[in-house]
């Protein structure tokens, strides 16, 4: 069976963790969940208030839970002080396991349920269930089950009327309404095209012939314009093609290839081909379409190599903050090495009530370790998020989502396509949908231009790293807009210097990255920083999602020694206050967020040979086999210093030992700013 350990407030930290209580006890932990409490006593002095805490999930026989409570009861305390960490201990309510159910038809319904599978009672868990769902007339569709690491995920066919008996199954975790695949559709209605002229498409092939991009989406048409830098591939048991999920898939592959266009003007040389996977199908009323997506999803990732990837679909969910959904820890699983780039799109249900959550980004948008792309309303100068592009905050880990946006279109200007098999006008929409292959389109290019030399990781480093925001916040807009076109990216700005820094940390590990600060720079400096990492995740634990962070120290000048002399005094550069509530704030959430960007300014006087000292911390005790606890980064840093016109040249001069100077592969042109 199945019981909850409420910790004390004060005792959450990993180095808390009551294991030798557990041990002692023969029990098993099999997750956690976020809660709130008032604890009965606060060490030292203070009057308790309700404070947030960590719920654990542990197992073992019932006998195990009966003699604690005899022991308690005869006064022989197990666990020795690790007790005092413990508030409470009860069985989980079939209430609290159910996620609106009121939602659920009266008929026979699909439902999904979350189960607790600790890999060594995986298959007596999933039997003893399937044989408890049959009990109570239903049917476990254990052949469409998803299984992560510590959890699984069954759709079952139940009468509503007993999913509270349902909930009384003791290692289920969560039951809630199977939710439905996001339909392939834009934001608003499709605009139409009549009075203007098509964009003419060029006549080259891709600039780097080598590169090719994965669209997962709705399919493409094998007699459309575009065959010469896109093929059409279907993904595994898959039925007849829709012709409007056809046309989504016309769209989105346009995107990808040209960004946005201009009717009747031509469009820009793609920088990669792409290879389109159809993973769905024109079976509108199959209600297990969302596991059968996800499991063509799995399959074309795992036998197919591509770097970058485009997803513009999933479930039709907003993310919530205490599960962590099975297309989430799925992809995310494949993105921990950071070997892959994956734009998802962030959702088009921002007009919806905020309050309710309903407007917030929609799975899998949330993972932590893809680059969650939302739309601004113009390629202008002047923009904002548009109105129908799905809010932040994300999960803590993961606050600010979306990562980025990049124009998706509206009502007054729309995305402009190339023109669908047939016609002679363009095809038009909005949405997110266009706006995340549009992001994969810009780090297409950075590849295509300085070779592979740049790690995927690297490259969505440097995508939020030269985002322009706005005045809006990071629940708007995430870390700002996609400039338009490559050159932000291979080109510095003026009177500026950029370099990246891109590896594998060990757990415990540190490495100190100098910046680029030679040593006759005078007046200020800005200094703009990015650091992102890949990591392994742990589904069984939303609080602790993710099993590693980068602490970044930053040191600016190294002769400023602490007072005990071992090393140079720090100075805090990244402030999670900037972007996190005051409750993630005070539970140190913001430690383990996979991406942090900042920009300060400072005197040169107060620099020398400034450096980040950074520091891989890890959690996860228990790593899935053949993962690795290693933590793939990158940290990309701009100096910027308005009294030194050639800081370019003279970072060149002054570091040509140590960093290496990205040279083009292949020539793209650029315009250089002046």
């Amino acid at each position: 069976m199945v019981g909850v350990i409420t910790l004390h407030p004060q005792f959450t930290a990993k180095t808390y963790h009551p294991q030798q209580l557990l041990d002692e006890l023969g029990l098993s932990y099999v997750g956690a969940k976020s809660a709130v409490v008032r604890p009965e006593k606060l060490r030292g002095d203070g009057e308790p208030i309700p404070m947030e805490t960590s719920e654990l999930f542990v197992a073992g026989r019932r006998a195990a839970f009966s003699i604690w409570s005899q022991r308690m009861g005869a006064g022989l305390l197990p666990g020795g002080d690790q007790l005092r960490k413990v508030e409470a201990v009860r069985a989980p309510s079939p209430a609290e396991r159910q996620r609106s159910i009121e939602r659920l038809p009266d008929r026979s319904s699909l439902v999904e349920v979350g189960l607790h599978l600790p890999e060594r009672l995986r298959e007596q868990i999933l039997t003893a269930f399937v044989s408890y769902v049959e009990m109570l007339g239903g049917v476990a569709e254990v052949d469409h089950a998803l299984r992560v690491p510590g959890v699984g995920f069954v759709p079952v066919r139940l009468a509503p009327a007993e999913v509270d008996r349902l909930a009384q199954f003791s290692f289920l975790r969560v039951v809630r309404p199977m939710p439905r695949l996001r339909a392939l559709h834009p934001a608003g209605p499709r605009i139409s095209g009549e009075g203007t002229r098509a964009p003419l498409l060029p006549s080259e092939g891709p600039v780097d012939p080598a590169l090719r991009l994965a669209i997962l989406d709705g399919g493409l048409s094998e007699k459309g314009p575009m065959t010469r830098w896109a093929r059409s591939h279907d993904g595994p048991d898959i039925g007849a093609a829709d012709p409007g999920f056809l046309q989504h898939g016309h769209n989105v592959t346009s995107a990808a290839l040209f960004g946005p266009l201009v009717p009747g003007q031509r469009a820009p040389r793609p920088f990669a081909a792409v290879d389109h996977f159809r993973i769905i199908d024109a079976e509108p009323e199959d209600d297990l379409a969302l596991y059968r997506t996800l499991d063509r999803i799995d399959t074309i990732l795992s036998e197919n190599p591509h770097e970058f990837v485009n997803l513009s679909l999933g479930p039709e969910l907003p993310v919530e903050d205490d599960e962590i959904h099975p297309w989430t820890a799925l992809l995310d699983a494949w993105l921990a090495d950071g070997k892959r780039l994956l734009t998802v799109a962030a959702g088009n249900n921002g007009i919806l009530d905020r309050p309710s959550g309903n407007a917030r980004i929609q799975v899998p948008s949330d993972c932590v370790n893809a680059l969650a792309v939302g739309a601004a309303d113009s390629n202008r100068a002047r923009w904002q998020r548009a109105s129908y592009s799905a809010v932040g905050p994300g999960r803590s880990p993961g606050m600010v989502k979306p990562d980025v946006v990049v124009f998706g279109g509206n009502e007054e200007e729309p995305f402009v396509f190339a023109a669908l098999p047939g016609q002679s006008i363009p095809s038009m929409a909005y949405g997110t949908s266009f706006a995340s292959p549009s992001a994969l389109r810009l780090a297409a290019g950075i590849r295509a231009h300085f070779g592979p030399v740049l790690s995927p990781l690297a490259l969505k480093g440097l995508l939020v790293h030269c985002a322009e925001d706005n005045e809006q916040d990071t629940t708007e807009r995430g870390w700002g807009r996609l400039p338009d076109n490559i050159d932000a990216f291979v080109t510095c700005p003026p009177n500026s210097a950029r370099v990246v820094y891109q590896g594998k940390l060990a757990p415990k590990q540190t490495v100190r990255m100098f910046l680029p600060m030679p040593s006759d720079v005078t007046g200020r400096v800005q200094i703009t920083a990015t650091y992102c990492i890949a990591c392994p995740v742990d589904p069984r634990a939303p609080r602790n999602y993710t099993s590693s962070a980068v602490e970044p120290t930053f040191r600016p000048h190294m002769e400023n020694l602490t007072a005990s002399g071992s090393t140079a005094e720090s100075v805090a550069f990244f402030q999670a206050r900037d972007y996190m509530p005051e409750g993630e704030l005070r539970k140190e959430a913001h430690k383990w967020e996979t991406v942090k960007h900042k920009t300060l300014t400072f005197p040169a006087g107060k620099l020398l040979r400034p450096a980040f000292d950074v520091r891989h911390v890890f959690r996860l005790d228990n790593l899935p086999e053949g993962v690795s606890a290693d933590a793939s980064y990158a940290l990309v840093i701009t100096l910027k210093s308005p009294e030194t016109p050639d800081l370019y040249d003279q970072v060149v001069r002054a570091y040509a030992p140590r960093l290496e100077v990205l040279q083009p592969v292949i020539d793209i042109p650029i315009t250089l700013s002046t």
